[in-house]
């Protein structure tokens, strides 16, 4: 009997949190899986190794001052090597690709995602800031060229794992999950003298230092929100945020006859990375499982949106729609830049992306130029706000 030849997978952002574990769920199962080609934007040495023990077709470093030093390291391999942004939007669209993960962080992830999409590729999405700047455009050209997004994020997984089976079942409301992270029970007090060091710190997931910040402040919740909307063609006012520390039960969706489905796992990005590229087939795997007599209580809280006010703001721009969530987006990007190099405070993060949304101009029906001006004009005003 003929073997299936390999799915071809291609990492966007593979020397991050998501691609490296990414990279692990592909060997564990490399009789399924190959990889076609690895992207970075600065982590030259890591993307080095990984080129090195996979043996992809290509390779792209974004920061194209660290080209010579990859294509050297490279050179006794059949391996291409490319830089420059532009390069890393041209990888996603190579012919040979079947899945396209997109684990590249923030802004940078939009333009790749694009250019996947019109090439027909089916896409892991785990850059939710992808959908969060462009959600409108990014729906219209999936339905438009027939392909297909699966999400990556453990909250959207969930929801998409939920919904499995439930054909044209009318949903009543998504429930999304949020551990609360570092700081849910310290007072506005506290939070003004909170360190970026002490906000790196989470309680309960391993992610990059960006989305780490996102957590800590809620603005991670506020994007899957945002992000949620597009996935699953729901209004605001149906995604309701639930507190849970315990971070076992990843999201929920309520039906309209009362019934709630929920999935339940250990915090391990390996497995809704691993179900994205196996849907809608389930793979045995030795990922380390739930144990009901180690965890007496689930426990569930509303969001304090006083204290934490970004996912307000995360409401707000969404019930705007228009370019308002690519302001927020470009607002959080450059706060949590300069927090994490102690130029601001954590509480200042949200008056100052408050301010930007406020200054900056806004569009009903923005294009992709748009989106581009937006960013770009966006991060000038709030650099401002910060010197």
């Amino acid at each position: 009997m003929e073997t299936a030849p390999k799915k071809q997978i291609a990492i966007l952002g593979s020397t991050g949190s998501i691609g490296t574990q990414a990279l692990d769920v592909i060997a564990a199962n490399d009789s399924l899986f190959e990889v076609y080609a690895l992207t970075a934007n600065n982590n030259v040495d890591l993307l080095i190794q990984q080129a090195r023990k996979f043996k992809p077709e290509m390779v792209t470093i974004g920061n194209d001052l660290h080209y010579n030093k990859l294509k050297e390291a490279l050179s006794d391999l059949p391996i291409k090597v490319f830089a420059g942004d532009e390069s890393i939007a041209q990888v996603a669209e190579m012919q040979p690709i079947d899945i396209v993960l997109t684990a590249m962080v923030g802004y940078s992830g939009l333009k790749p995602t694009i250019n996947a999409i019109k090439a027909r590729k089916k896409i892991a999405l785990a850059n939710k800031e992808t959908l969060v700047v462009a959600g409108e455009l990014i729906c219209e050209l999936a339905l438009k060229n027939n392909a297909a997004i699966l999400p990556v994020d453990s909250e959207h997984s969930a929801i998409f794992q939920c919904l499995a089976g439930e054909g044209n079942n009318p949903i009543e409301k998504l429930i999304l999950t949020a551990s609360g992270g570092p700081f849910r029970t310290k007072s506005m007090h506290e939070l003004e003298h909170v360190t970026s060091a002490q906000a790196l710190k989470h309680p309960n997931w391993d992610m990059g230092a960006k989305i780490t910040i996102d957590s800590a402040s809620l603005m991670n919740k506020g994007f899957e929100i945002i992000e949620a909307k597009w996935l699953f063609g729901v209004s605001p006012d149906q995604i309701q945020v639930v507190v849970h520390p315990q971070s076992i039960i990843h999201s929920m969706v309520q039906f309209t006859d009362g019934s709630i489905k929920a999935q339940l796992g250990m915090p391990d990005m390996k497995l809704p990375i691993q179900y994205a590229f196996t849907y809608p087939d389930r793979l045995l795997t030795d990922f380390p499982r739930f144990d009901f007599d180690l965890c007496s209580q689930f426990t569930f809280e509303r969001p304090d949106m006083e204290r934490f006010r970004n996912l307000g703001f995360a409401y707000y721009a969404m019930e705007r729609g228009g370019n308002m969530p690519c302001i927020l987006n470009a607002a959080n990007e450059v706060v949590v830049a300069a927090f994490l190099k102690d130029q601001i405070g954590f509480l200042q993060m949200s008056d100052i992306i408050e301010e930007a949304l406020a200054k900056s101009e806004f569009i009903a029906k923005p294009t992709y130029d748009d989106y581009v001006d937006t960013d770009k004009n966006t991060r000038i005003i709030t650099n401002d706000l910060i010197k």
